[in-house]
């Protein structure tokens, strides 16, 4: 009873992806009805889902209890992760839809692998073994490999996916011979068996056999969230995938394997902390150095928010130095004020599309921007303050969020990384004031280009997110106690 208890809304998800999958298969092939496209039943059935499976998840009592044989926990922090990645879900969709119709990606195949998606996320948020964080991990991959190349009829979106699938292969396998390496040695594969035969190891006592199997398994999280020096497929995936797709990648999955990785490193390898800090120490340093440079290099959006995704993984790996309930709380604040920033600035890029006689484009290249302020000073506005958000600019939410971290950094005494990142955050400060200075406010280069007006549902979103941007210092008091209780399950 309690292991289905547990897993109601992914259960829920499950029998509504069958449900649907007949459908589409029956309707979108039958000829009396002219083989009809189902792109937006489809889109409203899903929003329909998400929305009862998020109240199947809030409704549930929150419970201590391991369940499927000791292959998921469920805890409070499980508890807020399933609402959060539900909420950042439906809010990346209602900013999607219109995009995915003006791109005629009308394949309702594509919403079944957004569900079975969503549900790889949620198992992995509760994945206690080794084993079924392999399977929930590699069963999100192969969804990630085919959303990447679902717009058949663009050569970069094929090459996205190539490039997805055979890098992802290569994680996938360090992640399966660092897990079949510690089994080895060990004979287990639950995290809490795992942490128990660990507790009270001291450096010299620890097999170096051991360590190398848990440096696979770290590699392998670390690739996952594209963090360098691992981040070489994220810019070319993100270039050549549809741009939602992008939107979905850099926003749901890190909030999953961050999660994982939580449980992993603060929980189940606390007594390797002398060597994972290290490692997390120098990842660190290379995303954010990596991340900030890299993004001012760019000249399309979609590189530019890639490598802007690694410069704010660096600032989630720096709160983990710690290990210990600081840390967490801050990189949970930081996670929800990343999630909100993502959804402003993915409803400005997803919905923007500038008509040049006789044709319409896209927003692609920064340039595009050229002049914004003079057609619609209110994007112009609402841009500014997310791009100054993600910088850290107070009072800005992105600030406080930073700061939490720095803070987190600054009680374990590593103060030469946290200089390094207020540092980097002074130049990324610099080098957004120059990007807004060069596109948004030059009106010499606006010649012969109309603003499309984006869409009810996007404005909603981008207007929600701006708000947030403003006016979440206001909240912190709340949001701080909702953080310490997703925490608690992580106290060693």
């Amino acid at each position: 009873m309690y292991n289905f208890y547990s897993i109601l809304p992914e259960t829920y998800i499950l029998c509504n992806i069958c449900i649907l999958l007949m459908y589409g298969v029956f309707f979108s092939t039958f000829s009396l009805l002219g083989y009809p496209l189902l792109s937006k039943n489809f889109n409203l059935l899903v929003l329909q889902i998400l929305i009862f499976s998020f109240l199947l998840a809030f409704s549930q009592t929150p419970l201590n209890l391991l369940s499927c044989n000791d292959l998921l926990i469920n805890d409070l922090f499980t508890y807020y992760a399933k609402l959060i990645i539900h909420l950042a879900t439906i809010g990346w969709l209602l900013l999607s839809f219109e995009y995915l119709i003006k791109e005629k990606l009308n394949y309702f195949e594509f919403w079944i692998l957004i569900l079975l998606a969503v549900m790889a996320m949620l198992f992995i948020i509760q994945a206690y073994d080794l084993l079924a964080i392999y399977l929930t991990i590699e069963f999100q991959s192969l969804i990630f490999y085919i959303l990447a190349s679902v717009k058949r009829t663009s050569e970069f979106s094929t090459e996205a996916g190539l490039k997805y699938f055979i890098l992802g292969a290569f994680s996938s396998a360090f992640l399966l011979f660092g897990s079949s390496i510690i089994y080895g040695l060990t004979g287990l594969t639950n995290l809490s068996d795992l942490s128990k035969l660990f507790s009270g190891l001291v450096g010299n006592e620890i097999s170096f056999n051991l360590i190398i199997g848990f440096i696979f398994i770290l590699v392998a999280f670390l690739f996952k969230l594209s963090a360098a020096p691992f981040h070489v497929w994220s810019p070319d995936v993100y270039e050549g995938a549809p741009l939602s797709v992008t939107a979905f990648f850099s926003i749901l999955p890190k909030l999953a394997i961050f999660g994982l990785l939580f449980r992993f490193l603060l929980f189940t390898f606390y007594d390797f902390i002398s060597y994972w800090q290290s490692i997390i120490l120098i990842v660190t340093f290379l995303s954010i150095l990596i991340g900030t440079f890299g993004a001012f290099a760019q000249t399309k959006w979609k590189r530019f928010l890639a490598y802007s995704s690694i410069n704010h993984i660096g600032f989630f790996l720096l709160a983990l130095l710690s290990g210990d309930l600081n840390s967490i709380s801050s990189v949970i604040f930081y996670g929800i004020v990343y999630i909100i920033t993502m959804l402003g600035i993915f409803a400005f890029a997803v919905n923007v599309k500038f008509y040049v006689y006789p044709k319409s484009y896209q927003l692609r290249y920064l340039y595009s921007i050229n002049g914004l302020a003079k057609t619609n000073p209110f994007l112009a506005f609402a841009l500014t303050v997310i791009l100054f958000s993600m910088a850290g600019i107070p009072p800005m939410a992105g600030f406080f969020a930073k700061l939490f971290v720095l803070l987190a950094a600054v009680q374990v005494e590593a103060f030469g990384i946290t200089i390094f990142a207020v540092v980097m955050s002074c130049i990324a400060c610099f080098l957004l004031y120059s990007i807004n200075q060069k596109y948004l406010f030059l009106i010499l280069l606006w010649i012969g280009k109309l603003l499309n007006p984006i869409n009810k549902t996007s404005s909603l979103i981008l207007g929600v997110s701006l708000i947030s941007i403003l006016f979440l210092f206001i909240d912190i008091e709340m949001i701080s106690i909702i953080t310490l209780l997703m925490s608690i399950p992580f106290l060693h």
